[in-house]
């Protein structure tokens, strides 16, 4: 059977030879009892042996990883752990025993995940991961690893996480499962990188620009957990200040607002906008933001009916310092701003002839973008005022523009400002007349319409 589609029921059904194993000493007699009395039971009996004496089948099964060589045995053994643990993942406190202090419980998985097939390799990921985090934080001494009246060398708890961030990194590069090898990877790393040690040494292999790729909108089930971690990932990395640099130099911050731009998955969108929170006050990230949209998304955001109560106060942390970034921005920026999120009004800057003077060539970036905003606002926008200013504006390019006359016409925007002549508000059709009369008469004759 191939190794990399092997399940832990699979491998259960196996009969292994233990009393073989006792005679070429390769387990003890006691090692062998314990076994046959947990092995092919139920699991309401195996649950109280545990319960009972958890150390102890603990400490077998790991000098088994440690002794036994042959691939069956060590896919049995990691199948029975992983068993265990998933039943009650705080099982993983057992391997921290005071019973083992002077035992290598790590040093057989870290071992494994280089040299084991696919099984193996998944296996010893997912236990390492959960023996890692169920350690109780060291006061002063440090168990399973620094113990210091061990006559051999114990892997310390450092060593485990770099060599476990080591293999995390090779599988992001070169995965050695097509389908599961990243999302393996990614599951690991959701869970370890709360720990600085893992951070740094995170950060140091280069990590950061392998997650990026992987910040992407999602369709199916698998890829929206996938999704969902790696953001995790992220998030976790956006309260370490080196990780911060990695991220600024990367398309990570387009990547998550294209994100939450088209995700509806309440537990994306809220770990994607809790980031962005994060990431708002550091380095250029908030003038970042406002240029890619972000305020106009946030108030969509805060328009759906969301739940979750950290999403809305993220949302609405994050709205207000986007303002505040909107503040510090240039004349042009803040008018841009108001443009996008669609909120025109008579700011002084309208009617300011040196505005458009001087910024007058900044409305040709990305293909006349503002222009093509105000167009579309004289047809989807219902506020008056909104209606005449931007009526007003679209004269203002035409008569300041060298080729305002001929790109408006060509963006059909006369079409849409003529059916503005009978509106109901004064102040729509006197600005829609002035805008006309532009298209018309050309820039020439502008200086004796101005408003």
């Amino acid at each position: 059977m191939d190794h990399a589609e092997l399940t832990t029921e699979q491998v259960l059904k196996r009969d292994i030879p233990w009393e073989q194993y006792m005679t070429t000493k390769l387990i003890t007699g006691t090692c062998l009892q314990l076994l046959r009395r947990y092995d092919k039971r139920s699991e309401t009996y195996r649950s109280q042996l545990l319960d009972d004496d958890g150390p102890a089948y603990v400490q077998v099964f790991v000098g088994i990883l440690r002794d036994i060589f042959k691939e069956e045995t060590v896919e049995y053994v990691l199948a029975l752990i992983d068993e265990l643990l998933t039943a009650n993942p705080k099982r993983a406190r057992l391997f921290h025993d005071t019973s083992l202090v002077d035992k290598d419980v790590y040093e057989s998985f870290l071992r494994l995940l280089w040299k084991g097939n696919w099984f193996i390799q998944e296996k010893s990921c997912k236990i390492l991961g959960l023996i890692v985090s169920a350690r109780t934080k060291p006061q002063g001494t440090v168990a399973n690893g620094e113990a210091s009246n061990s006559k051999s060398k114990i892997t310390s708890i450092d060593d485990v996480l770099k060599g476990l961030v080591e293999w995390l990194c090779a599988q992001l590069k070169k995965p050695s499962h097509p389908s599961r090898g990243i999302p393996t990877a990614i599951s690991c790393l959701a869970t370890l990188l709360k720990e600085p040690v893992v951070r740094s040494s995170f950060v140091q292999a280069d990590g950061v620009k392998l997650l990026v790729p992987l910040i992407s909108p999602a369709s199916t089930q698998q890829s929206m957990q996938l999704l969902y971690e790696t953001c995790l990932c992220v998030w976790l990395l956006s309260y370490y200040e080196p990780a911060i640099e990695y991220l600024a130099t990367s398309r990570t911050l387009p990547r998550l607002i294209e994100v939450i731009r088209s995700s509806t998955k309440e537990k994306v969108v809220r770990v994607v906008v809790l980031t962005l929170r994060n990431l708002l006050s550091k380095g250029t990230f908030g003038a970042q933001m406002v240029d890619l949209g972000l305020p106009q998304i946030v108030q969509s955001l805060k328009a759906q009916a969301w739940s979750d109560e950290d999403l809305l106060e993220g949302l609405n942390q994050l709205e207000e310092g986007l303002k505040d970034n909107i503040k510090k921005l240039s004349s042009f920026d803040k008018y841009k701003q108001e443009v996008l999120l669609r909120h025109l009004d008579w700011s002084p800057m309208h009617k300011d002839a040196i505005f458009w003077r001087e910024n007058i060539t900044n409305f040709e970036e990305n293909d006349f973008q503002i222009l093509r905003v105000l167009i579309t606002i004289l047809d989807t926008s219902s506020d008056p005022r909104a209606l005449a200013v931007a009526c007003f504006d679209i004269s203002q390019f035409v008569q300041h523009h060298p080729a305002g006359r001929i790109i408006v016409t060509d963006l059909k925007a006369k079409e849409r400002v003529m059916k503005l002549m009978n509106h109901e508000s004064a102040e729509v059709t006197k600005n829609a007349l002035l805008c006309i009369q532009r298209l018309f008469l050309g820039a020439k004759y502008a200086s004796f319409l101005q408003a």
